[in-house]
C-alpha cells in the first residue's frame, strides 16, 4: 500500500474519532444543562408556593389581628356604658357571713364550738381504760354530737344552703340546739369529771367539755341580747321594736256649725 494513502487513512480514522467524542460530549454537556436547568425550575417554583403561603398567611394574621382589635374596642365600649349602671351583688358569693341568720360574732362562737367539741371528742377516744365506762360514753356521745351537728349548723347559716332546706323558723332552731346542747355539754362534763380514773387525758377532756359548755352558754346569751327570746310573743302596744310605739290615732269629732 502507497505510505500517503495510509497516512490519509489514519488521519480520516483519528478525525472520526475526535467528532465522535465530541458528540458525546455534547449530548453529555446538554444533557447537564437540562438537568441543572429544571433544578432551576422546580427550585423557583419551591420558593414561589412558599412566598405565596407567607403572603396568604400574613393576610390571615393582619385580617385576625384586625378582628380582635374591633372586638376589644366593642368590649372596651359596652363596658364603659354598663360600669356606670351595674353594680356587684355581694349576694352571689358562697359566704354569706354577716347575714340575717349570723353576724360575726356568733359566727366566732359557732367556729369556737366547734373546734372545742372536737378536742374534748378526740381527747375522750384517747382514754383507753375506764372503771365506770357509762359516763365515758355519755360524754364521748355529747361532744360527737355537738361537733357534728354544730359544724352543720354552721355550714348551713354561713352559706346559701339553708335556703334549700325548706325551713324557715332558724332562729328558734338555733337557739332550741344551742341551749340544749350547752345543758347536755355541763351534765356529761359534770358526770366525767366525778366518775374516771383520774388520767391526765380524762382530765383535759373534762376541762375542754367545761369550756365548750361556757362557750354553747356565751352564745345563748349572745343571742337573746342581740335577738331577743324567740318564743316571745308580740310586743306590748308601749314597745315596738325595742323603743315606745307611735301613739294611737285619736279619733277626733268636729261639729258642722249649720250656715244659715
Amino acid at each position: 500500500m502507497i505510505p500517503g494513502v495510509c497516512c490519509r487513512r489514519l488521519n480520516g480514522e483519528e478525525d472520526g474519532r475526535r467528532a465522535q467524542t465530541n458528540r458525546k460530549q455534547t449530548i453529555i454537556l446538554s444533557r447537564k444543562c437540562c438537568h441543572v436547568t429544571a433544578l432551576d425550575k422546580s427550585r423557583r417554583t419551591r420558593k414561589l408556593k412558599s412566598s405565596e403561603r407567607k403572603r396568604k398567611f400574613g393576610v390571615k394574621v393582619s385580617v385576625w389581628t384586625w378582628f380582635c382589635s374591633l372586638e376589644l374596642k366593642e368590649t372596651a365600649a359596652m363596658s364603659e356604658v354598663y360600669s356606670s349602671t351595674t353594680a356587684p351583688n355581694p349576694k352571689n358569693s358562697c359566704f354569706l357571713v354577716p347575714s340575717k341568720l349570723l353576724d360575726r360574732n356568733q359566727f366566732g362562737l359557732k367556729a369556737a364550738e366547734v373546734l372545742l367539741s372536737l378536742v374534748a371528742f378526740i381527747l375522750e377516744e384517747l382514754v383507753s381504760s375506764c372503771i365506770s365506762c357509762t359516763p365515758l360514753y355519755f360524754f364521748e356521745f355529747v361532744s360527737c354530737t355537738a361537733f357534728l351537728f354544730t359544724a352543720l349548723l354552721l355550714c348551713l347559716l354561713s352559706t346559701g344552703l339553708h335556703q334549700k332546706v325548706g325551713i324557715s323558723c332558724w332562729p328558734k332552731l338555733d337557739f332550741v340546739y344551742t341551749a340544749g346542747i350547752s345543758l347536755l355539754l355541763l351534765i356529761s362534763s359534770i358526770v366525767f369529771a366525778t366518775s374516771n380514773t383520774g388520767s391526765s387525758l380524762e382530765q383535759v377532756a373534762v376541762v375542754f367539755g367545761f369550756l365548750a359548755f361556757l362557750v354553747f352558754l356565751c352564745d345563748v346569751g349572745y343571742f337573746v341580747k342581740t335577738r331577743g327570746f324567740p318564743f316571745r310573743t308580740d310586743p306590748a302596744p308601749g314597745v315596738s321594736n325595742g323603743g315606745p310605739a307611735a301613739p294611737a290615732a285619736t279619733h277626733e269629732t268636729e261639729r258642722l256649725n249649720d250656715q244659715p
